[in-house]
């Protein structure tokens, strides 16, 4: 039977509204499908860190069976710093967020993080803010810390009102359940496309004392500097100033998390925090051996961590490192990478291992950097494919078909212009990421 055109719109409209007003509170957890690029040895053992405590719960948001709210509970004395996102339209918890590390540091009384997924209540107006405001007043009841100490985070959809109440009638057996190093669990609560839960950790001696750092982050879609759809909470019993911390954890953010993308969309809710207990090691002053090692050892907490949101990064089947060097100045080398890293004809060509270096070239013309063809360089790994301006002659197509076959790939380009560098990570763009976000609604 035929049926008149005219019915076959109607009949696929009326399916595009029943689909756009299907309640999302019931879904199912993510897909147990992993990343290919998950770490082999899976979670990693994470280091204890003194004074924290955190535990998980199942309140409902959105998924059903599955932990969706973490809590951490942090001593008298902790000392909150943080990077947010700087998108315009910025979720009410962000913006809480916000106006709370500005405050005076430390927390004299302690802190507190609570942390839920399947609802970012982004653009909910004031009910994101009443909603904030219930569940950071319900975390000061049950936990004695202060509500100007009480920082929340929530991910998920856009739009949608948060049913804090769900999240309000858990806080008692949240607070009940608090143990040290419970960070699997509490990265397991917090993801939402991701396919495994994310954590890495470090210890390091300072003045013969050591010091622990632990953290955790979810992070899939959605991810591009600024930060990303990314939720990152990192723990140290470190003894430090807390400008030294701000301005650090500032610092390590450009070179690390906001050094990578999958997909060039900055997330309402991008929120870093870390917490310093002081309950562990020497006074940590700036412009001290003991400041140096500690920037060290946090530089590699998240760089791992950044590395791992990638690794995650939505159908990735690649992971890349986009290297450029030579650039005229540091804002131009960045501008290249990044260019390089959120092209989608590089993205989809490292997916479909394809050498295409033209599209490279494409990419870093485009990036508003200062360019000079006869000067620019690039390589594949250890193989060059062009130099001053042309294909180099060592260069054979089957040499690079070979090396886009592996799973772990760089990238680099010399602009040969200065001794400006910047690193960039990122991942293929496959078959798989479109159909991750084409049914996250539905």
């Amino acid at each position: 039977m035929t049926y008149p055109r005219n019915a076959v719109r109607r009949a696929h409209r009326a399916l595009v509204r029943a689909r756009a007003g299907r309640r999302v509170v019931a879904a199912v957890a993510p897909k147990s499908h992993i990343s290919p690029l998950a770490p082999p040895g899976g979670f990693p053992d994470l280091p204890d860190v003194q004074g924290v405590r955190l535990s998980t719960g199942a309140a409902g948001v959105k998924y059903r069976n599955r932990a969706d709210v973490m809590l951490a509970v942090l001593p008298p004395g902790t000392v909150m710093a943080g990077v947010t996102t700087r998108s315009a339209t910025r979720s009410a918890p962000v913006r809480d967020c916000e106006a709370k590390l500005a405050l005076p540091m430390p927390c004299k009384k302690g802190a507190a993080i609570i942390v839920n997924s399947g609802n970012s209540n982004a653009f909910t107006g004031a009910q994101g803010d009443a909603s904030v405001a219930a569940i950071t007043q319900g975390v000061a009841t049950v936990t004695a810390v202060p509500a100007t100490c009480v920082f929340s985070s929530s991910t998920g959809v856009i739009g949608e009102r948060l049913a804090h109440d769900r999240i309000v009638a858990v806080l008692g057996q949240l607070t009940a359940d608090l143990a040290p190093s419970a960070f699997h669990g509490a990265a397991r609560a917090i993801m939402t496309t991701d396919t495994f839960p994310k954590g890495a950790g470090a210890r390091v001696t300072l003045g013969g004392e050591a010091v622990s750092i632990a953290g955790i982050a979810k992070g899939s879609g959605m991810i591009a500097p600024d930060m990303a759809t990314m939720l990152v909470y990192i723990f140290t019993d470190a003894r430090i100033d807390p400008a030294l911390l701000r301005d650090t954890l500032r610092a390590l953010t450009e070179k690390t998390f906001n050094a990578i993308t999958v997909d060039s969309d900055t997330s309402t809710s991008d929120t870093l925090l870390i917490a310093a207990t002081g309950q562990a090691g020497p006074h940590i002053a700036p412009d001290t051996p003991e400041a140096a090692a500690f920037t060290a050892a946090l530089s590699d907490v998240m760089r791992e961590l950044a590395h791992l949101v990638v690794r995650d990064g939505e159908g990735a089947t690649k992971f890349l490192e986009v290297q450029v060097t030579g650039a005229a100045s540091a804002p131009d080398a960045r501008a290249a990478a990044l260019a390089i890293a959120n092209s989608p004809l590089v993205k989809t060509a490292i997916a479909g291992e394809d050498p295409n270096w033209g599209r490279v070239v494409m990419a870093v013309g485009k990036s508003g950097a200062q360019a000079d063809r006869d000067k620019l360089s690039i390589w594949f790994g250890p193989h060059i494919v062009a130099q001053n301006g042309w294909v180099s002659p060592e260069y054979r197509e089957d040499i690079g078909a070979d090396y886009m076959k592996k799973t772990d790939l760089t990238l680099r380009v010399d602009l040969g212009l200065g001794d400006a560098a910047f690193t960039a990570w990122t991942c293929d763009l496959t078959h798989d990421y479109i159909r991750i976000n084409a049914d996250y609604r539905s």
